[in-house]
């Protein structure tokens, strides 16, 4: 009996234990599990981006179907639009009716319509009483000086000379001394106000937020849209002129300054702390300086916009050589345009290499170090100058007419032959005109139908979902606000079609950009034989490769699409290269040292380390953009453009500033949506 009970209790004795210690295990499994569940969605929902992507599919789920029950489909409501072009004419009647006895005007803008007078006038009278050998010779020693000493110093001098003796070969002297003083006016004072504007953004976040939508409206606003309201407030001439160039070409500064002093190196700035450094000598000796390189590009760039406006100022009587060029494509003499071009791009290469020289021996060269070191080469520089002045008397002040070479009858029979043998007939490549009909039927076609196709509110979900996934809310908010507004000024439909031009132009001078900046920051020969490339293509006016881009590729929106490319293109290929040079040496050490190769260490090291250049590429690439919108509008782009160009020509101020500042609002859309928030948590 007792083997018995023991057979028959022992099992039991087995099975109870078992029972007992897996319930609990069970029960802590799930525990497990679960904490583990609520973690990973709490980590998953403080992801900056996924987190948010949750956020929008719950959203999205409940506000898409709401929004089609309640407002339907289609474009913008009309009941929901208000015109203001009413108002902007009655505007424009009382300035025309007061312009010559409001208080306003005579003792405010009138003063400062004779400053911009008298400036200009001054420096062309001094550059002029220099005679051209004068002039010749500052440019040729300021150059010299500026790269010092040496090889870099004689290829400088070597291009300033070149540049100044193509000017007169081409017959353009005095026109080109007539630009040199509007540009040296416009520059120095589109570069203080950009380096104060910098100042104040790179010091305080706040600033920073408030200013970035005054930047894209100077920037993005069309020259042509605030052209009309200067000339009817100063009149043609100069002031107008020089106010457009100083508001379109300061923005590069400011912001450039504002990343040179954000992108100050922590440590140095603790240091300079650490040994008691106020906030004014912590910006004196460590944020400027190490703000250097960044700034020098500002200028850079601020001198490229500047010589860019010289065409459009001539359209309301700056003179110089825009107006050469405008009065040449009035005939449709592209050898003529081309002539007084050139100059153009001569002038922005030799203030490029003078102010870039300059800048690379920053810190570099001691003082008194050489022959044209410190004071002694400041005198022979001015020794030489005066020497060049003193031959005026000898050779005149005017450049002599027997120097002179016309190449308006070759190029423009070059350009006839382009015309004819690539527009079309070309084997298997089919030519421009075919590759403009595919890329208007197979790209611009969908994204312009596609556009208009969406709800007026799906376009406003769309917006404030990308915006604030790269963002805050606040930058969902204004992405948003500025959408709408578009569709409240009434232009909602033609606003798409530029929207559809202008991705498809970005994409395509991104992809190009990006590529030729990494190639550039990686092959400084390949950048070096690029530069001249770059510096035509961003300060040949527009007006002169017009006629050869409608030639080749037609009246089309394609064209549009090419002269936007061709505008931008240099500024996101400078910036790329400029952000990737910045990485720092330590980090690309440290990737070698642990067997990255060449291709790791580009995407995983300089590309994530360049992202705030990178961003500020993808920034000057839609403003820029977006500056050529009017101008394409002349070749086929039509929508916004269109009605700038027309409000300009009828001089119907309400039709032209209400695209003007449509335009502005695309610009703010694409500046929230492509710039990610600056801190993340």
């Amino acid at each position: 009996m007792a083997a018995m009970t023991a057979a028959v209790t022992t099992p039991a004795s087995d099975e109870t234990p078992e029972k007992a210690d897996t319930a609990p295990a069970t029960v802590k499994t799930q525990g497990k599990a679960d904490r583990s569940t609520g973690r990973s969605f709490r980590d998953l929902m403080r992801h900056p981006v996924k987190g948010k992507l949750l956020v929008l599919a719950a959203l999205a789920a409940v506000l898409v179907p709401l929004s089609a029950v309640v407002w339907g489909s289609g474009p913008w409501p009309g009941a929901l639009s208000v015109d203001i072009s009413g108002p902007l004419d009655d505007a424009n009647k009382w300035v025309i009716d007061n312009r010559d006895s409001h208080p306003l005007f005579l003792y405010f803008l009138l003063h400062l319509s004779n400053t911009a007078t008298d400036a200009v006038s001054g420096v062309y009278n001094a550059l002029d009483a220099m005679g051209w050998t004068g002039v010749f010779a500052a440019g040729v020693l300021f150059a010299w000086r500026a790269a010092g000493l040496g090889r870099s110093g004689v290829k400088v001098a070597a291009t300033a000379f070149g540049a100044f003796a193509v000017c007169g070969l081409l017959g353009m002297w005095d026109a080109t001394l007539l630009t040199i003083a509007l540009m040296v006016v416009a520059v120095t004072c589109a570069a203080l106000l950009g380096v104060l504007i910098g100042l104040a953004a790179g010091l305080s976040d706040r600033v920073d937020r408030l200013l970035r939508p005054v930047l894209d409206t100077m920037q993005v606003l069309p020259a042509f849209a605030y052209l009309l309201p200067f000339v009817l407030v100063f009149g043609t001439g100069t002031p107008a002129a020089l106010f457009c160039t100083v508001i379109y070409a300061a923005p590069p500064m400011a912001r450039l300054t504002t990343l040179g002093l954000r992108g100050a190196d922590p440590a140095v700035l603790e240091a300079s702390t650490s040994l008691g450094a106020n906030a004014w000598q912590r910006l004196r000796t460590a944020r400027l300086p190490l703000a250097r390189k960044q700034m020098l590009l500002g200028l850079n760039q601020t001198i490229m916009m500047a010589l860019s406006m010289v065409v459009i100022a001539a359209l309301v009587g700056a003179g110089g050589l825009g107006e050469e060029v405008y009065s040449a494509l009035s005939t449709v003499d592209v050898g003529k345009a081309l002539a007084a071009g050139i100059p153009i791009v001569l002038i922005a290469v030799w203030l490029d290499r003078t102010t870039a020289a300059a800048g690379d021996r920053i810190g570099r060269s001691a003082p008194g170090g050489g022959l044209l070191h410190g004071r002694s080469g400041w005198a022979l520089a001015g020794g030489g100058v005066a020497a060049a002045v003193l031959l005026r008397f000898v050779a005149g002040t005017s450049w002599p007419d027997g120097w002179t070479f016309a190449i308006s009858t070759p190029v423009n029979k070059a350009q006839v032959w382009i015309t004819e043998n690539l527009s079309s007939g070309i084997p298997v490549l089919g030519g421009t005109e075919t590759w403009s009909e595919h890329f208007t039927l197979w790209v611009l076609n969908p994204m312009r139908d596609g556009l208009t196709a969406l709800p007026w509110w799906a376009v406003l979900l769309l917006v404030a979902a990308l915006a604030w996934l790269v963002g805050t809310w606040m930058t969902a908010l204004t992405a948003t606000l500025a959408m709408a507004a578009i569709g409240v000024l009434g232009v909602w439909t033609k606003s798409l079609d530029t929207l559809s031009q202008v991705l498809a132009a970005l994409v395509v001078t991104l992809f190009l950009g990006v590529l030729a900046g990494i190639l550039c920051a990686r092959a400084g020969r390949l950048e070096r034989w690029l530069r001249p490339v770059l510096d035509a293509m961003q300060t040949m006016p527009q007006f002169v490769y017009l006629i050869p881009v409608v030639a080749l590729f037609g009246v089309a929106r394609v064209s549009a699409i090419v002269a936007a490319v061709v505008y931008a293109l240099p500024a996101v290929v400078r910036i790329t290269a400029q952000g990737l040079r910045e990485v720092d040496p330590a980090a690309l050490e440290a990737s070698r040292s642990l067997g990255a190769s060449t291709r790791q260490q580009l995407l995983r090291v300089q590309l994530p380390l360049a992202r705030p250049a990178l961003q500020l590429a993808v920034n000057q690439g839609v403003v820029l953009v977006l500056a050529v919108v009017v101008v394409g509008a002349l070749v086929g782009g039509g929508a916004l453009g269109y009605d700038v160009v027309k409000g300009l020509s009828r001089g119907e101020m309400g039709l032209g500033m209400t695209a003007g500042v449509a335009i502005v609002c695309l610009g703010l859309v694409l500046d929230r949506i492509t710039q990610p928030a600056r801190k993340r948590a």
